[in-house]
């Protein structure tokens, strides 16, 4: 059985019930809402523990990592390279684009 929703009364009418923050989606409840909620914590903490690996400070069987990156070719590789890249990708989209309609559109004036 569908739930219906009482009209919206207008803003400052005596006796008007406010709407509860559940209202607005429906048949959603805080039941529902609540194991959505765990259901997204749950699967996030199970994520965490599975990815230790990734976190382990021992030495894998042929690992052989190479030099380090010094601050400046950090900055470089995962700053500068990608705002380059996508500067010249708007530019190369501002340069070659065809369309004719990005003039400004002039108003007709009102006759008095």
């Amino acid at each position: 059985m569908a739930r219906v929703r009482p009209r919206r009364a207008s803003y400052g009418t005596p006796g008007a019930r406010a709407f509860a923050s559940f209202d607005t989606f429906g048949p959603v409840d805080k039941k529902n809402a609540l194991r959505a909620g765990a259901l997204a914590a749950g699967t996030t903490l199970m994520m965490l523990l599975m990815s230790s690996p990734a976190l382990a400070l021992t030495r894998d069987d042929g690992d052989d990592p190479g030099q380090g990156l010094s601050v400046m070719e950090t900055v470089a590789q995962f700053v500068i390279a990608p705002t380059v890249i996508f500067l010249v990708i708007v530019g190369l989209v501002m340069v070659l684009d065809r369309s004719s309609d990005r003039q400004p559109k002039t108003k007709a004036k009102a006759k008095a």
